[in-house]
């Protein structure tokens, strides 16, 4: 093949077929967003695409198209001599870029005339956005949840990992959209990735799973953090089956102070996330608090705001919860053993609520 072909099947299996999938767009553009699995081999980087753009707008179109050639002249050569240096003769790439116009061309025709059996993606990285937009946005998905429930800091997340290692099909939320999903819960030094993304990796995990067997996800609010449920993820998690999990109020408190300690060890960070706070316990309560951080007092912080802030929260969406509650399971602590054994209890109602088939049509 000396031409590259055209495809625009974004699919699972469709991209499966392929060695690699080589995004050509500008670091900036793949950070954003980019095909789960893709390498960025950008033909033009952030500031040689800004300076095409400026040169196209400020002078000519041949200007910009003849210095934009130069580069992405030079940056193929030296994709060539380095990251693709090694490929055999049976190498077959699909390359794309934004819409599947000059740079993926570029691109594909030069892997091409190597020998590669080179394919472009018809209409780019907008075509797999509108496939990925399709089923997250005005698709069924296809999927059963089951939500695990629970008031702050009964250990959710950690019995939802426990629950993976024994087989279950779990989705980690918090973990894709980095973020606790509380109001303590951004994670220190880290990022939450751009809303495209956080679709991208969320439907790369459901497209990864059985869709016949249910699949355990963590109760959480539209948002997590600045990221939102897509809509069909979330009206699949409004008619899914509940798994309640509760903890004594103390052993909760010693859990999440545990779980926040970087939160707790900087003063700044604490203030931050209790001054979000002061519309729901009042100024003299939210003050009262701030004397407790000042104080070291963090147990009997933590304490005063799951019990008046996050537990009436937790009551008030309990009552309007129309989804079914399968079994509530009570843990008398937070530590590993009684974790595991929670874990495997969650498993066992997992499996009697798809033996049953507890799910809500609407």
């Amino acid at each position: 093949m000396t031409n590259p072909g055209v495809t625009d099947a974004v699919d699972r299996r469709a991209l499966s077929q392929f060695d690699m999938i080589i995004d050509v767009r500008s670091p900036g553009e793949f950070t954003e967003d980019h095909i789960p699995g893709a390498v960025n081999l950008p033909v033009l980087n952030n500031e040689e695409r800004a300076k095409v753009g400026a040169i196209y707008v400020q002078e000519s179109r041949f200007l910009a198209r003849r210095v934009g050639a130069a580069l992405v002249a030079r940056n193929i050569a030296r994709h060539l001599e380095t990251s693709l240096a090694d490929l055999t003769s049976a190498f077959q790439p699909l390359v794309y870029c934004w819409r599947g116009g000059q740079r993926s061309s570029s691109m594909a025709t030069i892997l091409a005339q190597v020998g590669w059996r080179t394919m472009v993606l018809r209409g780019g990285y907008q075509t797999y956005r509108r496939a990925a937009q399709k089923k997250l946005y005005q698709s069924d998905l296809g999927v059963r949840f089951v939500v695990l429930d629970g008031g702050t800091g009964c250990g959710k997340t950690a019995i939802l990992q426990r629950a993976a290692s024994l087989g279950l099909q779990v989705i980690d939320l918090e973990d894709l959209a980095q973020h606790r999903g509380s109001l303590f819960g951004a994670l220190s030094g880290v990022s939450q990735p751009s809303q495209k993304w956080f679709e991208t990796v969320l439907l790369d995990k459901l497209n990864s799973f059985d869709v016949r067997k249910p699949i355990l996800v963590e109760a959480e609010s539209n948002k997590i953090g600045k990221r939102t449920l897509p809509p069909a993820v979330w009206q699949a998690m409004r008619r899914a089956p509940r798994i309640e999990l509760t903890a004594p109020l103390e052993a909760r408190a010693s859990y999440l102070l545990k779980s926040y300690a970087e939160v707790v060890a900087d003063r700044e960070l604490l203030e931050a996330a209790l001054s979000r706070l002061e519309v729901f316990p009042g100024r003299k309560r939210l003050q009262s608090w701030r004397l407790m951080a000042d104080a070291g007092q963090f147990l009997a912080l933590v304490q005063e705001v799951v019990e008046r802030h996050y537990d009436p929260s937790y009551t008030r969406a309990n009552q309007r919860d129309e989804r079914p509650l399968f079994a509530t399971l009570a843990l008398s602590s937070l530590d590993e053993a009684e974790q595991d054994a929670a874990a495997r209890e969650v498993v066992n109602a997992v499996t009697a609520i798809s033996a049953g088939a507890h799910w809500r049509e609407s």
